[in-house]
């Protein structure tokens, strides 16, 4: 270990008991300064080792090296720290399942993550945060972090169970969650089992947040089971539990047979979309506005652009979607800079080689979004909010990045399932609000945030100031949403 990092570790662990610091290893620094911390290691080689409690790992900080992993998931398997905690949570859904079981569920899913079928949410999408804008006045201080939480988990529960989440049931989603995402992180960079079975008010929240989101899903699954059948993703779900294995008929179920889905399999998948669904996007959306307020040159050319292109209109369709470049470049460019997801693991499933290193079977490797996206060779000024890099013809100014360095979304076959519809959501999402409020910090500015198990501010304060119009551009009532939406029963 090089003298500045141990130097750094010093610092950070102070007020730690000094017996127990050996034991822990890269651990404190990596939860008490996660960022920080991070950045640190490339400058220590492409592939560097830590040691997080009892055990060995191994940080990958080389974007080629990352491709390499990620395109073989037969070798480098979902597991280790983060996938052993998350599946307490989400069971052995989508994100968790490991490589033998993924082609199967991916494909049971894929249909309802379409262009086109995402095409058809936008009128969902617009809606809701057309509700979230509408619902705002000048001069009041909002909780964006918390309206952006509201946000998603109105569109991802619209797609995944119609209307059978009301205010109540959404706001237990919502709490659930806020528990559940700090309590993940701790767990991944402590990976010390007995360090949470104790009964301190932590653990006990923790543990209390996920059985209380487990019953609320499996209330809704009894419910919809004596129910009429709905065309969304839990229809899909619960046709594919059929005894013969056939598919559903409606069109979001994929044909042919297949071996059906266990109830449990059912359960893991629907809070493995509500986890993913509802808190990347909207930590995602949290970030564009922090980042907008303390960046107010970046928001000027988004105006400029939402005026020309909704010419009048408050909610896009997917038309206007494709022609929103500035608004989509200001989404990718909070995606490089703070990505939701800013650390993963994976386990090997064998003896092999990475960047001249021999791992062993069952080695923990990890690699970081956040890591790649602030390397400096592949992203000039690596810290400056700068969402002209992803305008068309910009290539010189690190779009893509050296190697494919821009990785929000992963790589290869486990690829997020989820991308297309999490970049329309917040594109929608950013050109709704956008297009009417301008929103400001009262008090400085907004900076990084520091991480749980997602990358984004947690409780981001803002104040609500109306946006002067064009002449004769004025913004359409918030109730003019295109009738594209997704067919949900609501």
């Amino acid at each position: 270990m090089s003298e500045a990092v141990s130097a750094t570790e010093r610092v950070w662990t102070t007020g730690v008991a000094p017996g127990i610091l050996p034991f822990l290893g890269n651990a404190i620094a990596l939860f008490r300064r996660p960022l920080d911390f991070l950045e640190t290691l490339p400058a220590r080689g492409d592939l560097v080792e830590l040691r997080l409690g009892p055990r060995r790992a191994w940080m990958v900080c080389d974007p080629d090296l990352v491709h390499r992993m990620l395109k073989d998931p037969r070798t480098f398997d979902k597991g280790g720290p983060l996938y052993d905690r998350l599946r307490g949570l989400m069971g052995d859904g989508l994100v968790t399942c490991p490589h033998h079981e993924y082609r199967r569920q991916r494909r049971l899913l894929q249909p309802a993550f379409s262009p086109a079928r995402v095409a058809r949410c936008t009128g969902v999408m617009g809606a809701e945060a057309a509700s979230v804008a509408g619902s705002w006045r000048p001069g009041q201080r909002v909780d964006v972090t918390a309206a952006m939480v509201a946000l998603t988990t109105g569109v991802t529960s619209r797609l995944l169970f119609s209307d059978s989440l009301d205010a109540g049931r959404a706001a237990t989603v919502r709490d659930c969650l806020a528990v559940i995402v700090r309590g993940l992180f701790v767990r991944t960079v402590l990976p010390v089992d007995a360090l949470f079975r104790l009964p301190t008010p932590a653990n006990r929240r923790y543990r209390s947040a996920v059985s209380r989101l487990h019953t609320l899903v499996d209330a809704i699954i009894a419910e919809r089971r004596s129910g009429a059948p709905r065309d969304d993703l839990l229809g899909t779900l619960l046709a594919a539990t059929r005894a013969d294995g056939e598919r559903g008929a409606g069109p979001a179920a994929p044909p042919g047979p297949a071996e059906p889905l266990t109830e449990r399999e059912v359960r893991d998948q629907l809070v493995t979309l509500l986890l993913t669904g509802v808190e990347s996007t909207a930590m995602c959306l949290a970030s564009v506005f922090g980042l907008l307020a303390d960046h107010p040159e970046a928001e000027r050319p988004l105006h400029e652009e939402l005026d020309t292109v909704l010419d009048g209109r408050s909610l896009p369709g997917p038309e206007e979607l494709t022609r929103l470049v500035h608004t989509r470049a200001v989404v990718t460019e909070t995606l490089r800079l703070r990505p939701p997801g800013w650390l993963f693991t994976r386990l090997t499933t064998r003896e092999t080689e990475l960047g001249g290193h021999r791992l062993p079977r069952g080695a923990t490797v990890l690699y970081s979004p956040y890591l790649l996206h602030h390397r400096d060779d592949a992203f000039p000024e690596p810290e400056r909010f700068r969402p002209q890099r992803w305008l068309p013809g910009r290539a010189a100014d690190g779009a893509g990045g050296a190697g494919g360095a821009l990785l929000p979304f992963a790589a290869g076959s486990r690829k997020c399932i989820g991308d297309t519809f999490a970049m329309t959501e917040a594109v929608t999402a950013v050109a709704v609000i956008a297009r009417r409020w301008r929103l400001r910090s009262p008090s400085g500015p907004v900076g990084r945030p520091r991480p749980a198990a997602t990358l984004g501010p947690r409780s981001l304060v803002l104040v609500c100031a109306p946006r002067a119009h064009l002449p004769g551009r004025a913004p359409a009532p918030l109730d003019d949403a295109p009738q594209t939406g997704l067919p949900t029963g609501r």
